[in-house]
């Protein structure tokens, strides 16, 4: 059984001088394959040097988180694009993530407000450079799940080419996404017993599209709850998901690890 941890932050296990032992030990679980995730200026390059160390193991993102996004974010998200232009190194497997962040707003409104516009004004620039590249995108939606959506509906975006990370919202929110023809991955929140909602948009969705991650080191799944997150634990994510849905843990992996290869394109990666 095979699986593939669609998201995680690598970079946290390199200051902590445990990404070797992190990656053997997914390995050791069956998860043979990472995405690691971009955020800011300060990974893309690791990430992209991980996707060399480890070829067919890792491959890698490039993208502007929300929460990232500072009042000279034009700088960052205008280097973007020559991740996808330098033949002599591997490209990227999609731009993100980026999107919008309302949780992690400071509580005075006016300076929220600011930082929103901020953010916003990020996303559409990143989703106008996905347009044009014609790339997939992965999405950070927190607390601000319909104004996403309607940033990439007035983008152009392809919406077969958006996924919605760690998913927390409830059944309605996910229908409305896949009508669009987007899709979305799902953490270990889905072992949680206060989950109820995104367990029903897990089922709401249903198996045909889905992804598992772990967005490590956080989010760790039950019964590891509490603990730093690591991208082996995905396969706890996987065998709460298989239980969830009336399936097999391998029908599961397979299913899941086909659909991250095809909508990543992992076996067209240079």
């Amino acid at each position: 059984m095979a699986l593939i941890d669609t998201h995680a932050h690598l970079d946290s296990f390199s200051r902590t001088g445990d990404l070797e032992a992190v990656l053997e030990r997914a390995k050791s679980l069956g998860v043979t394959t990472v995405i690691a995730i971009g955020t800011d200026l300060d990974d893309w390059d690791f990430n992209r040097a991980q996707s060399v160390l480890h070829p067919r193991q890792v491959y890698y993102t490039v993208g502007l988180h929300p929460c990232s996004v500072k009042e000279n974010w034009a700088e960052s998200v205008k280097q973007l694009e020559a991740f996808w232009l330098d033949e002599n190194q591997i490209k990227p497997v999609a731009l993100g993530e980026c999107g919008l962040d309302r949780f992690h707003l400071p509580q005075d409104g006016q300076e929220a407000q600011k930082i929103f516009s901020w953010q916003q004004d990020a996303f559409k620039a990143q989703l106008k450079i996905a347009n044009k590249l014609k790339c997939k995108l992965v999405i950070h939606a927190r607390g601000a799940f319909y104004e996403t959506m309607e940033l990439i509906d007035a983008s152009g975006v392809d919406w077969s080419n958006i996924v919605f990370h760690c998913f927390s919202e409830g059944a309605e929110e996910v229908r409305v996404l896949n009508a669009k023809g987007g899709r979305a991955s799902f953490t270990g929140i889905i072992t949680y017993k206060n989950a109820d909602n995104v367990r029903a948009a897990l089922l709401a969705q249903g198996i045909e599209t889905l992804m598992v991650e772990t967005d490590a080191p956080y989010l760790a799944p039950t019964p590891n709850r509490g603990k730093t997150n690591e991208p082996g634990w995905v396969s706890y994510t996987a065998q709460y998901a298989a239980a969830l849905l009336g399936v097999s843990a391998q029908e599961l992996a397979e299913i899941t690890t086909r659909n991250a290869k095809i909508f990543y394109g992992l076996d067209k990666v240079n």
